[in-house]
């Protein structure tokens, strides 16, 4: 979270470090070519993994994903992308 954190510049006044996040389980089989963190090649794996979710400016988002690959340990971390307006511009506020 830190790498994030400091990766990008915050979005709610006066506060960083805003997270969610839940354990969740993973799994997945390495498939020839694969260089898994964790497993062998042809075999399911499964493991507790952190699922984090926040919030980020347009600009900021090459930046956090850079973060994301260089702190993750996997080949390929999940990351899901949702575009959003923040409830005070849906509001007209």
């Amino acid at each position: 979270m830190r790498a994030i954190n400091d990766s990008m510049d915050p979005i709610y006044p006066n506060y960083d470090m805003v997270f969610s996040y839940q354990m969740v389980k993973g799994c997945w089989r390495p498939l020839k070519g694969a260089n898994p963190f964790k497993g062998n090649m042809g075999e399911v794996e499964e493991a507790d993994e952190l699922r984090l979710e926040f919030a980020i400016r347009a600009p900021d988002l090459r930046k956090v994903v850079d973060a994301i690959i260089d702190a993750h340990p996997y080949e390929e971390p999940g990351i899901d992308i949702f575009p959003f307006t923040p409830g005070r511009e849906v509001a007209g506020l």
